[in-house]
């Protein structure tokens, strides 16, 4: 790129900007696959048309308030000794909305606890997988483990995320294929376009998608765009065997790219009057799904209803295929906390619930809706202990349950169980998800491998086999 363009340069790479080129972006294609020029030429973006959400719920999850209940007419106190179960819903009777028994809506052939709020309508397009032994009750192990499908190294992460795996075998062709929303995300053996794009908000995807400001903050920014502009040395150029200087010249035409497709509108869900009275209509619509309200508690920008209305604009925008979130938290409750616990499930049971709400009712140009193109999985690290332990809450426990939802999964179907003692985690024949002598506990492992066989793409690193009685 000649110097005399960089003038123009300096007004469209402001700091941010250089920073982004530089923390992830570069890459010789666009983040699918797609070359630059085809990107400028498309005139709208097409939505993938098989899509994936990954869905964190932080801190370890009580299953006996959602997937994996019991009904507190067996599981009395005055059996505790014979069962090692205490479902303890009588402790959330201070908040009248919480149901005092095992919830299953007509046509539904499964049992959620009191805390699954309106995401037990959708049971019709899930699979709850229950008994998963987590071989950890450590939160960090769990939790990349559920994340990569592989058990971690002492606490280090050993592959990559399973969203990066889809993108890395796929190759989509939309702009930012991998969204990692305030989670983790690994890639151990993919090039750069597989990387999620992480953000630890919704202001950080508006920050990461808007057109830069013309300003510069100092003269250092100012050099630092001014050597974008200038030619490459023969050094450099003869330094550059592996092709880096070529990919961080292409990275610039990349971001630029990227930023002139003004995507940050989609996800700007407040009211604003300079988007089309369409956009407009479509947000006030959106707004209205989700519940977003500047004030109480679902904020347009942070709340897990926020959250979900942005993975479903990414998705039904044709933004990105993968999306990954930490949907809610404050789940780590060991001391007197089961009324909060439960509410702060539901509070991210009730945003995904809207989620499949709008993938159900929005078609998917191909055919079908968006939610019949969508494979959800909905996991947290471990599970809470059975019994209340003597501060009022419970301590971690190593048998898990996990919600998948969507796309190659079958439907309104429970896999696996866990023991009417203690919750212990079961031996499962893996063909039928029944309890059997000569079968295998239910891992990680193959969750993953169940995804990625429903993706229809390589599961061989998952070195297990899919649950093939999950499969649809």
């Amino acid at each position: 790129m000649k110097k005399d363009q960089s003038p123009s340069l300096q007004g469209a790479l402001a700091r941010r900007t250089f920073m982004k080129a530089a923390a992830g972006f570069a890459g010789t294609t666009l983040f699918g696959g797609v070359t630059f020029k085809a990107f400028a030429q498309m005139s709208s973006l097409a939505p993938a048309d098989h899509c994936f959400v990954f869905a964190y719920f932080n801190g370890g999850w009580d299953v006996l308030l959602s997937l994996d209940p019991r009904d507190p007419a067996v599981f009395t106190p005055e059996r505790i000794s014979e069962t090692r179960i205490l479902p303890g819903y009588s402790l959330l009777s201070n908040d009248a909305s919480f149901p005092t028994n095992v919830v299953r809506p007509q046509g539904s052939n499964i049992d959620f606890g009191p805390a699954i709020g309106r995401m037990a309508n959708h049971f019709d397009q899930m699979a709850i997988v229950r008994g998963v032994n987590m071989n950890t009750v450590a939160h960090e192990v769990g939790f990349r483990y559920f994340l990569t499908g592989k058990e971690p190294n002492g606490s280090a992460a050993r592959a990559s995320s399973t969203a990066t795996e889809i993108v890395g075998q796929l190759k989509p062709s939309v702009p930012v294929p991998n969204v990692a929303y305030n989670i983790e995300t690994y890639n151990d053996r993919y090039p750069g376009y597989a990387n999620a794009l992480r953000v630890s908000s919704s202001n950080d995807l508006l920050l990461t998608l808007a057109p830069s400001p013309t300003a510069l903050d100092s003269e250092i920014e100012r050099e630092l765009v001014d050597m974008h502009g200038r030619r490459i040395s023969c050094e450099a150029d003869l330094y550059d065997s592996r092709g880096l200087v070529k990919q961080y010249r292409e990275s610039q035409a990349q971001m630029q790219t990227v930023l002139s497709a003004q995507l940050d509108r989609y996800f700007r869900f407040e009211d604003n009057t300079a988007d089309t009275a369409a956009m407009r209509a479509e947000k006030a619509a959106l707004r209205t799904l989700y519940g977003l309200r500047p004030e109480g508690g679902n904020d347009p920008r942070t709340s897990a209803a926020a959250r979900a209305a942005l993975v479903a604009t990414a998705l039904k925008r044709g933004v990105s295929q993968c999306v990954s979130m930490n949907i809610t938290g404050g789940l780590d409750t060991h001391f007197g906390t089961q009324l909060t616990h439960a509410q702060n499930q539901r509070t991210g049971w009730n945003a995904l619930a809207d989620l499949v709400t709008d993938l159900k009712a929005s078609p998917h140009p191909s055919g079908g809706t968006f939610m019949e193109h969508t494979t959800i999985l909905i996991f947290s690290e471990f599970s809470r202990t059975p019994l209340i332990n003597a501060s009022g809450g419970r301590d971690h426990h190593i048998t898990n349950s996990c919600m998948l939802l969507g796309k190659g999964i079958k439907h309104n179907t429970v896999f696996g169980k866990s023991g009417d003692v203690g919750l212990s985690a079961g031996v499962i024949d893996h063909r039928t998800g029944a309890p059997s002598a000569t079968g295998e506990q239910i891992l990680p492992d193959h969750v993953i491998a169940t995804v990625m066989k429903a993706a229809n793409i390589d599961y061989s690193i998952t070195r297990v086999e899919p649950l093939a009685g999950l499969l649809a």
